[in-house]
């Protein structure tokens, strides 16, 4: 019984992460990016947006990017904690956030894109 179970979350595992980069959608089964925002046949999200919200990470950064506020705001504790003692790099690496969230490129700590 026990051996069924961990079959059925192996099986789980590899089909809904497998080791090449794509999963399922869960609309109409195709093979998609992980990375992907929709399904490129159906059109379905894919839940891969943070619910974070992108402009309070820019203003965060922007106000309290040296105490690295933002990057706890976003999950992103130990990098936090670093900023705070470097005072965001110096200010380098507050500069850099700051440039990544308004492109819109800033990630949450499971890798997610902050929505818009």
């Amino acid at each position: 019984m026990e051996a069924d179970k961990d079959d059925d979350v192996e099986s789980v595992k590899t089909q809904t992460f497998p080791s090449n980069g794509l999963i399922l959608c869960t609309a109409c089964g195709k093979e998609i990016s992980a990375m992907a925002l929709s399904c490129p046949q159906c059109g379905k999200p894919t839940g891969n947006r943070s619910p974070k919200s992108q402009i309070a990470v820019i203003l965060l950064c922007f106000f309290l990017g040296c105490l690295g506020v933002h990057r706890f705001y976003v999950g992103k504790i130990g990098t936090g904690v670093l900023m705070l003692l470097t005072l965001g790099g110096f200010g380098i690496w507050t500069l850099i956030d700051l440039i990544i969230a308004i492109c819109g490129k800033f990630t949450d700590a499971e890798g997610r894109l902050i929505k818009e």
